[in-house]
């Protein structure tokens, strides 16, 4: 049996299991399992790793994306460029490597959605909002699209706004918010990222990395404003897929 996972703390808002659980029967993937395992702490990993034969790849969530690097044997080229890890690769002799598919799924899934609209993301200025791990993979993303990003977060630092900041005038400088922060997430569904949504209009883009309700308070008061808005399934759907030939391939493969 090839087991394949998620570790993070907590799971309740996983989608990865069904996702997977759905593509092992479409495709008729056999001996093949997707379980979810809980740790309390990221020190707990070696010992999941020990005491679960089969154990074939990890997906990485909310808190462990930064983590969980120093527990790893090695990552890929964008990981480590990224600063985060969402997806282990574990080999047969047992060592593992760390890969970002984060990276894919968002930068895959926002040009899709501004080339869609008529826009390029190099000729828009963005806002993203928090510092985590999924923050830094977007904001590699981004980079790579040759988008301006500036970050956002509760405690700001050098290079980092603080929401108090946000004036009219840098919402209107900056068209493109991403919110990559799990404000909004069942079952808090009735918080969103502290922005001046006044200020928002039709020529705005907000793209929500949350996916659980699919319409968050965030992207419902965007969309008051007429602006154009983007839940993070599909990015999710990206990065699962993936993930999967990332574990499925023989040997290391990957470089973005």
């Amino acid at each position: 049996m090839n087991l394949y996972g998620l570790i993070g703390y907590p799971l309740s808002h996983s989608f990865s299991k069904r996702y997977f659980a759905e593509k092992f029967e479409k495709e008729r993937i056999a001996d093949s399992r997707y379980d979810l395992f809980e740790l309390k702490d990221i020190s707990e990993l070696p010992e999941l790793l020990k005491q679960t034969p089969g154990l074939r790849g990890l997906n990485v969530t909310i808190p462990y994306k930064q983590a969980v690097i120093p527990y790893l044997g090695g990552m890929d080229t964008a990981a480590r460029r990224i600063g985060a890890v969402n997806t282990i690769k574990v080999f047969a002799d047992g060592s593992t490597k760390g890969y970002n598919s984060d990276y894919y799924g968002f930068r895959q899934s926002v040009h899709e959605w501004i080339e869609h609209r008529g826009e390029s993301c190099a000729n828009l200025k963005a806002l993203v909002l928090g510092n985590g791990g999924a923050a830094k993979a977007v904001v590699t993303a981004l980079h790579d699209l040759k988008a301006e990003v500036q970050m956002v977060s509760r405690t700001p630092s050098e290079g980092i706004l603080g929401y108090e900041e946000l004036t009219q005038e840098s919402m209107h400088t900056y068209r493109l918010i991403v919110n990559t922060t799990p404000l909004g997430m069942y079952p808090n569904v009735e918080a969103c990222p502290p922005i001046p949504y006044e200020h928002l209009t039709r020529d705005h883009f907000l793209y929500d990395l949350v996916y659980n309700p699919l319409q968050t308070l965030f992207l419902r008061k965007g969309a008051e404003q007429k602006a154009h808005t983007h839940n993070g399934l599909k990015m999710l759907e990206m990065q699962a897929e993936k993930s999967w030939e990332i574990w499925t391939t023989v040997g290391d493969l990957w470089d973005n």
